[in-house]
């Protein structure tokens, strides 16, 4: 049972995501920093150009916010530095950086150098993954973490951590995104005070079936 816990822990990211009262004070306050200069403070600057291609393309800019509408890669990277544990930003930056082998293996370049399209591919060929790929993903995961007990500084598998890198960010990626403020009260069903408990009624009066913003 243990081995199947941690199967599925990996699978979503590892349990590398804590919701709390700072995740959340985090988020406001990366809302009003400047996107054109950003610079990350927890990854270097070839894994934060990575992880804000990668946000763009998993929640765009369309009728609603994207992911560079609300900062949502400075707050991951701010999240992974003044949050998350030391084992969580060791296992993100390990990911981060399977990503970054695999990128080189599939496009024989630097992910700096990638373009959107390759980035794309990349998200389609791991968030897309069949489901006997993916459990082999978390597998080899398991194995490597389990070796790493005996060798801390081994490289995890380059698809594995890729999987997980891209699970991990999609998971924290579409958090920020609808427990943004622009969100929760532009996008989603907004109701400040609300009223009186409805069983049932008319869906047109009921925030037209949108998820209700906490």
């Amino acid at each position: 049972m243990k081995r199947r816990q941690a199967l599925k822990n990996i699978g979503l990211g590892a349990g590398i995501f804590i919701v709390g009262p700072s995740t959340l004070g985090l988020l406001q306050s990366c809302k009003n920093e400047p996107e054109y200069d950003w610079q990350p403070t927890f990854l270097s600057a070839s894994h934060g150009f990575t992880l804000k291609k990668t946000l763009d393309i998993i929640l765009p800019v369309g009728d609603t916010p994207g992911a560079s509408d609300l900062n949502i890669a400075q707050f991951i990277d701010s999240y992974m530095d003044e949050v998350a544990d030391e084992k969580s930003r060791k296992r993100f930056e390990q990911s981060a950086g399977a990503f970054a082998r695999a990128f080189k293996t599939e496009y024989d370049k630097e992910q700096g150098e990638g373009k959107e399209e390759d980035f794309e591919k990349m998200i389609k060929k791991y968030l897309k993954a069949t489901p006997a790929e993916k459990e082999e993903y978390t597998k080899r995961n398991t194995e490597t973490q389990d070796a790493q007990q005996q060798q801390s500084e081994m490289e995890i598998d380059p698809d594995a951590g890729s999987y997980t890198y891209l699970t991990t960010v999609r998971e924290m990626g579409i958090w920020a995104w609808k427990n943004s403020e622009q969100v929760g009260e532009n996008v989603l069903w907004y109701d400040p005070i609300p009223g009186e408990y409805i069983p049932c009624g008319p869906v047109s009066e009921l925030g037209g079936a949108k998820t209700m913003s906490l």
